[in-house]
């Protein structure tokens, strides 16, 4: 805590946290910034928004809480970015899956395909519950972001039905199932010891896509 001039000389504490500093901006710092993204994603993830601390998520990266603060201005700054990178590579699995020439079942696989074996190579996606902790035009931005790829992901379920790849259902049903389905795995995933991104595909398989798969038994 630190303590700032108030009205009528009064001191006022502020938590460090609270207080905006610098951000850097060099092309140089990109890698490092992906990195304090990275950890970040992963202790908000285990530790939520309110009990994460910059000082706990520097020290996963044997980092001084003031570098911290050079790349970052705040916690909630850091939680932003953390949203933003999450949904880009979602995004991003989503285009890929969305250009195959493939059915609307197989699309929906690619889909979660690059998903699990991005998030075991390169770290888990943001859990999503939590963004209200942002900023009102932040928040905004974030559920807009999330309609957007929603639809998409309601096309490549309507194209699998039309293609007979995937069984007459509700649509924005079953895709909100497993966006919760999705949302969820940054939560308990990482705390399932030994498991794989193939096992992970499995069990996604047989709970999430067979019960859409239209094939005969």
């Amino acid at each position: 805590m630190i303590e700032v001039g108030g009205t009528n000389g009064s001191r006022v504490a502020h938590s460090t946290e609270d207080i905006p500093r610098p951000l850097s901006r060099s092309a140089k710092s990109a890698k490092k910034r992906d990195a304090i993204i990275v950890a970040a994603t992963a202790i908000l993830n285990a530790r939520t928004y309110a009990l994460a601390t910059m000082t706990e998520i520097a020290a996963a990266l044997d980092l001084r809480d003031a570098t911290l603060y050079y790349y970052f201005p705040s916690k909630q700054a850091l939680f932003y970015a953390c949203h933003c990178r999450s949904m880009t590579r979602f995004e991003r699995f989503l285009t890929d899956a969305d250009r195959a020439e493939a059915s609307g079942a197989a699309k929906l696989e690619h889909l979660l395909s690059r998903l699990v074996h991005d998030s075991a190579r390169h770290g888990p996606l943001l859990f999503f519950g939590e963004y209200f902790h942002l900023e009102a035009h932040e928040r905004d931005e974030i559920a807009d972001w999330a309609d957007r790829l929603t639809i998409v992901l309601e096309r490549f379920v309507e194209t699998g039905i039309a293609d007979g790849s995937i069984r007459p259902c509700e649509i924005r049903l079953v895709v909100q199932l497993l966006l919760g389905m999705l949302i969820w795995l940054a939560k308990w995933v990482p705390g399932v010891e030994g498991l794989t991104a193939d096992r992970l595909l499995a069990a996604i398989g047989v709970f999430g896509l067979h019960g859409l798969d239209n094939r005969d038994p």
